[in-house]
């Protein structure tokens, strides 16, 4: 069985980022786009981070561009963007494929532990968000109409939960 620590992303900067370093913490995993409808959840995600990163919440914002070709830009324009426009601050990874015989091994698993509707494990949009444990393990899968408010009571559980020894 794999865990979120079994993974490594590569930072929008272009640094290696492995995902051990959020062992023990809670982890929000979200694909994003800069030019979606939904791209206003930034501002969500954004004050999730900063309400609860201090309890151990990480958001991991992973820019796509499969969906509409609504992140079509440059890793520098994608952080641009995201600090001038919504003040982000959670990270960032570098863009990467979320669906396809491309899709990124960590996407591949989390599709994988938690189908989406009727068992389907592709991802339909952007900003459809993973929830991941303390213990590294997907707790839930949220579609990308799911307000980032709206996810405070998993959250909060997730957070509240220890992790497995």
């Amino acid at each position: 069985m794999s865990t979120l620590s079994d993974f490594a992303v590569t930072s929008v900067q272009g640094d290696a980022m492995p995902l051990s370093s959020l062992a023990g913490g809670v982890t929000l995993v979200v694909n994003v786009a800069s030019q979606c409808g939904l791209t206003p959840q930034y501002a969500g995600l954004e004050a999730l981070y900063r309400s609860y990163r201090d309890q151990g919440l990480t958001v991991l914002g992973c820019p796509c561009n499969q969906f509409g070709g609504q992140e079509p830009g440059t890793e520098d324009s994608i952080v641009q963007f995201c600090s001038t426009k919504f003040d982000v601050t959670f990270p960032l990874t570098s863009k990467l494929n979320v669906n396809g015989d491309d899709a990124d091994a960590l996407w591949q698993w989390m599709k994988s532990e938690k189908p989406g509707l009727l068992g389907t494990t592709s991802v339909k949009w952007n900003f459809t968000k993973f929830l991941i444990g303390r213990d590294g393990q997907v707790i839930k899968r949220f579609d990308p109409t799911t307000v980032p408010s709206d996810m405070i009571p998993d959250i909060e559980r997730a957070l509240a939960a220890t992790s497995a020894p």
